[in-house]
């Protein structure tokens, strides 16, 4: 059986209306615990994304 490593990111608008992403990669647990968090900081737009292994996310224009 083979498993699959799926790698997730974030991007997200900060409170200043600033686009930004993750500079790591998470896996599914903990970058919706992250989202979490980032949501609670008063951050708008937030996604977490699939992202490819050695890729990260870029911000939204």
């Amino acid at each position: 059986m083979t498993i699959k490593m799926i790698n997730y990111g974030l991007t997200w608008t900060d409170d200043e209306g600033v686009h930004r992403a993750s500079a790591v990669a998470y896996d599914k647990v903990s970058g919706e615990r992250q989202r979490k968090r980032l949501v609670g900081a008063g951050c708008t737009d937030v996604e977490l994304v699939e992202v490819q292994p050695g890729h990260l996310p870029q911000p939204k224009e």
